[in-house]
């Protein structure tokens, strides 16, 4: 007995699948993909070759991740979130991968691309529709085309007010918002 989901509309070509993960209608998960435990990938999302995926994941509707993307633990990928693996692509010749890392906790808005080789932070928050440009520090707010820090964030995700969250109570240390 499988310790995972699979719905029989998938097409999963990895065994590497934590237990108590679901992968539901029409998902394609590729070959040396990597899906920790308890995750949720929704109705037609693409996994590529290589991913790995961190435990206790959701990754929405839609969403495509492609090969030289590590997604940490507890993020959030919402419906439509594309990654881009190649910064200069071309119907020919060679693909040249680069890294994209998204850190622990983060969450990426609905719609929302990532231009490869960037690093988001930890518990930061990206707002729907967002184009990701550049490297996003921990606990930053960021949103628009070219996403850029609007503010920061707790891990809980309540906006902080004077770097302090007022639902957890936790402080932190952010640089100043440009205005």
């Amino acid at each position: 007995m499988t310790e995972y989901f699979i719905h029989p509309t998938a097409i999963v070509e990895t065994n590497k699948i934590g237990k108590n993960t679901k992968i539901w209608h029409f998902a394609h998960v590729r070959e040396n993909a990597k899906i920790g435990e308890n995750c949720i990938i929704g109705k037609d999302v693409y996994i590529d070759k290589n991913v790995r995926i961190g435990n206790n994941c959701k990754i929405q509707n839609f969403a495509t991740i492609y090969d030289g993307v590590k997604i940490d633990d507890d993020v959030f990928i919402g419906p439509h979130v594309c990654f881009t693996n190649d910064s200069y692509p071309r119907a020919i010749g060679e693909w040249k991968i680069v890294k994209t890392i998204v850190k622990k906790g983060a969450s990426i808005g609905a719609n929302s691309t990532v231009i490869c080789g960037i690093t988001i932070g930890e518990n930061s928050m990206i707002g729907a529709g967002s184009v990701v440009t550049k490297d996003v520090p921990n606990n930053a707010l960021v949103y628009g085309n070219p996403a850029v820090i609007k503010g920061y964030v707790c891990r809980c995700g309540a906006k902080l007010e004077n770097n302090k969250c007022l639902k957890c109570n936790i402080a932190y240390k952010t640089k100043k918002v440009k205005k």
